[in-house]
């Protein structure tokens, strides 16, 4: 029976990364990197899988239900490929929490899987930042992780027209809850997940699943109320009952801080609610105004109760997550991938040009990659217009020539390719 021919391509909604697109990658990992150790943040990571209740708990309808990827293990338990990290990492801490020094503050670039539908900007598998400080209760720790945000885009070189960070609290989506009277635990969550998905539904579809959740007209009119409001201002005109909420307030005061700390941009916005169950402070999201590719790119807030979830005392946290899909495409659709952003290393190509040198040749690769060079080594005999050809084609900006002629004189060559200039250095 003849074997079945294999597909060559990945599984649907991930995405193999040629060294290209590995290398667009590692710049956006390595820039996230840099900032967060600017900030005096510490790296961490946490397995690929957990137990599946682990997020069924506080992730949500989505993150937390249908897009979740399960399997048994061996021993019966229901893992899953960890779609977020926010619960991971409350876990690790609650571990080492009660000892730690406070605060603590840490960050991972590690990769996910949601079973939801691949499209533009999100695949099934995808890779987050994830930077979080754990054990503050201070505005400050607030104030710092959204400059920290910030920095980032900064660092990317973005334009200040190019994106906007807007700012909404789940404790003033509280002080909502409280003008619609006397709400079941139930509907209050779905009041909540129905927010979540204001501007993805029409107003009448809207208005029916409000009905649906038990809410009367007085109540529907109030949450239209707030989720229309395009200012503080107008919010407080519209509801004045919620001039005086903590939450307000905090929106209010993060704006004015990021602001006098030369921060730009930076707006109140009713429909950033985040589907996640777990938030309980101040939310956010940082959004790329690209006319093309408009769209949220990553985002974050407090969650101070989560830890309870694993027989550990509360404890105050607050994160962001930006992810490499959203990423890649911002710096995309402003042309912010030019040479000057993906700095590799110079690379050398050493090719074999006599099957007599090949000791001598390997014995200089050797040399030259010990005092630091990027070299590779042909491993097949070349003429010379070949390896240039070679080295032309792999983008290679140098190229070392150690040919019979050389060897005999104990020399070896390095010709540049842009310019063409050859350098004449010795061999031992």
């Amino acid at each position: 029976m003849k074997n079945k021919t294999l597909s060559n391509q990945e599984p649907k909604g991930t995405r193999d990364w040629l060294p290209e697109e590995f290398a667009i990658r590692h710049y956006i990992f390595e820039t996230w990197r840099k900032v967060c150790l600017r900030y005096g943040f510490e790296e961490y990571l946490t397995p690929l899988v957990e137990y599946a209740e682990v997020y069924r708990a506080k992730s949500g309808e989505d993150v937390g239900g249908k897009e979740l990827v399960t399997f048994t293990d061996l021993g019966g338990r229901e893992l899953c490929i960890r779609p977020e990290m926010t619960p991971s990492v409350t876990r690790m801490v609650s571990k080492i929490y009660a000892a730690a020094p406070k605060p603590l503050k840490l960050f991972s670039i590690a990769n996910f899987m949601r079973n939801e539908k691949p499209q533009r900007g999100r695949n099934r598998e995808f890779w987050q930042l994830n930077f979080d400080i754990f054990g503050s209760t201070s505005f400050a720790s607030d104030l710092e992780v959204l400059q920290l945000s910030l920095d980032i885009m900064r660092e990317f070189g973005a334009p200040a027209e190019s994106f906007k960070l807007f700012l909404n609290s789940r404790q003033l989506l509280d002080g909502l809850l409280a003008l619609c009277g006397e709400l079941s635990t139930e509907q209050k969550i779905n009041l909540v997940r129905t927010l979540d998905k204001w501007q993805k539904m029409s107003a009448a579809d809207l208005t029916a699943r409000l009905e649906d959740s038990g809410l009367s007209k007085e109540v529907i009119k109030k949450v239209f109320a707030f989720m229309e409001s395009e200012s503080i201002e107008s919010l407080e005109k519209s509801l004045p009952e919620l001039a005086d909420n903590r939450g307000l307030l905090e929106i209010q005061q993060a704006m004015s801080e990021l602001n006098i700390l030369g921060y730009k941009n930076i707006y109140f916005n009713p429909a950033i609610i985040r589907g996640f169950d777990y938030y309980d402070g101040l939310i956010f999201e940082v959004f790329n105004m690209h006319p093309d590719d408009n769209r949220s790119m990553f985002g974050g807030g407090r969650y101070n109760g989560l830890a309870e979830l694993f027989g550990s005392a509360s404890f105050p946290a607050v994160g962001f997550a930006p992810g490499d899909e959203t990423t890649r495409l911002f710096l995309e659709s402003w042309n912010l991938l030019g040479d000057k952003f993906i700095k590799a290393p110079e690379r050398f190509y050493l090719p074999l040009l006599d099957e007599s040198l090949i000791k001598e040749t390997a014995s200089l690769a050797a040399k030259l990659r010990a005092e630091g060079k990027n070299v590779l080594l042909g491993f097949e005999v070349q003429k010379i217009n070949k390896a240039l050809e070679y080295a032309n084609k792999k983008n290679i900006s140098q190229v070392i020539i150690f040919g019979s002629e050389e060897a005999a004189e104990g020399k070896y060559k390095i010709k540049n390719m842009k310019s063409g200039e050859e350098m004449v250095l010795k061999a031992a």
